[in-house]
C-alpha cells in the first residue's frame, strides 16, 4: 500500500468535570466524549527516502517534530525500525487550539494508518497504549464513538452510541490556553459539578432530550466571564432551538445538539452572517468508529470553496 486517504474527526464534551489536581501536575477529570463528523483529511505516502515530511494548508501550523502528526509518524518508525519514509499531506478544518482534539485525531489517524501501510498488525488497544504517549486525548480519538474518559483522560469506558442529531459548532475569534483555564479553576465547596451520572444514563437510555439537559462543563465557570462571546454564541444557538448549547474541553468552541435540521440551519447561517463566530458548521452525531476512509461525497470542499456543512 503505497498511499492511504484518512479522515480524522473531531470530537465534542458532553459533560466535562475536573475533579481534582494531582500532585503530579495534571487534573484528574470525567468526561463524556463524543465523535463528530468534522474532521481533517490526511493523506498518507511511503518514500524511499528515510524522513518524515509533514505539509499543511495553514500557514501557522509546524511541519516539524512539533507537530503531532510527526511525533505520531516516529513513534512507530522508530520502534518498528521501519524502512523507508512518510510524507503526511494535512487538509485542517477542525478549529485549531478549540476543545475539539484537532491535533489528537490528527495523530490518532496517522498511527491508525502507518499500522495498516506497514502492516505493524498492532490492535486498536495497542496503538491507544502508544497513543497515550503523545496526549491524553489520542487513546480515545483512536477508539472514537461515545465514551466515559475517567483519570487524566485516557482511562475509557465504552457508552452506547448516542441518539443522532444535528450539531452546530461554531468558534469565536479568540483562541484561550488550556493552560490559563486550568490555572483558574477553583475546586472548592462552592464549585458547581454537571451532573455526570445522569448524563451518562440518559446516554445508556437513548434519551437525547435527557443528555441535553444534563450537559456541563465545569470549566466555563473560568471561560465564559474572561470571554463572554461563548456565552452569547451559547445563547444564540438555544434562541434558535438547540436542545442545549455548551463549550467544548476548554474552549473557545461551543457546539448546540438541535433534533430539528430546519432550525440547525437556520441558526448556522445566521451565525454565519453575524460576527460572533469566525468558524461555523453543520454536522452530525458519528457513530462509525471503525471507518477513517474518506468519502468523496462528504468532501467538505465544494469546487475549492468550504461549505461548512459535514
Amino acid at each position: 500500500m503505497f498511499e492511504m486517504r484518512l479522515k480524522a474527526l473531531a470530537k465534542i464534551n458532553l459533560g466535562l468535570d475536573v475533579l481534582r489536581r494531582r500532585e503530579d501536575g495534571y487534573h484528574e477529570v470525567k468526561m463524556v466524549m463524543q465523535t463528530i463528523h468534522l474532521y481533517d483529511k490526511i493523506v498518507l505516502k511511503k518514500m524511499k527516502k528515510s524522513e518524515i515530511r509533514v505539509k499543511t494548508n495553514l500557514f501557522y501550523l509546524p511541519e516539524n517534530e512539533n507537530n503531532l502528526v510527526y511525533q505520531a509518524a516516529k513513534l512507530l518508525m522508530d520502534e518498528f525500525d521501519i524502512e523507508g519514509g512518510i510524507a503526511i499531506d494535512l487538509k485542517k478544518f477542525i478549529p485549531v487550539a478549540a476543545g475539539m482534539a484537532g491535533g489528537s485525531s490528527d495523530a490518532a489517524a496517522v498511527l491508525f494508518g502507518m499500522n495498516r501501510m506497514f502492516r505493524l498488525k498492532l490492535s486498536r488497544k495497542e496503538l491507544m497504549e502508544r497513543g497515550v504517549k503523545i496526549g491524553a486525548d489520542v487513546p480515545y480519538c483512536i477508539m472514537r464513538g461515545t465514551a466515559l474518559a475517567e483519570g487524566i483522560g485516557e482511562q475509557l469506558s465504552v457508552l452506547p452510541p448516542m441518539p443522532t442529531c444535528k450539531v452546530l459548532v461554531a468558534k469565536p475569534p479568540i483562541s484561550v490556553s488550556t493552560k490559563f483555564v486550568y490555572e483558574n479553576l477553583k475546586l472548592d465547596d462552592s464549585t458547581l459539578h454537571p451532573d455526570m451520572e445522569s448524563l451518562t444514563k440518559a446516554i445508556k437510555e437513548g434519551d437525547l432530550q435527557g443528555i441535553a439537559a444534563h450537559m456541563g462543563n465545569v470549566l466555563e465557570s473560568v471561560t465564559i466571564p474572561n470571554y463572554p462571546v461563548i456565552a452569547q454564541i451559547k445563547e444564540e444557538m438555544i434562541k434558535g432551538g438547540a436542545l442545549n448549547a455548551m463549550m467544548s474541553g476548554s474552549g473557545p468552541t461551543v457546539f448546540g445538539l438541535f433534533q430539528d435540521e430546519e432550525l440547525a440551519r437556520e441558526t448556522y447561517q445566521k451565525l454565519r452572517k453575524g460576527d460572533l463566530a469566525k468558524q461555523v458548521y453543520l454536522t452530525d452525531i458519528y457513530n462509525n468508529p471503525a471507518s477513517y476512509s474518506v468519502s468523496p461525497s462528504t468532501d467538505p470542499r465544494v469546487n475549492g470553496t468550504e461549505t461548512g456543512i459535514f
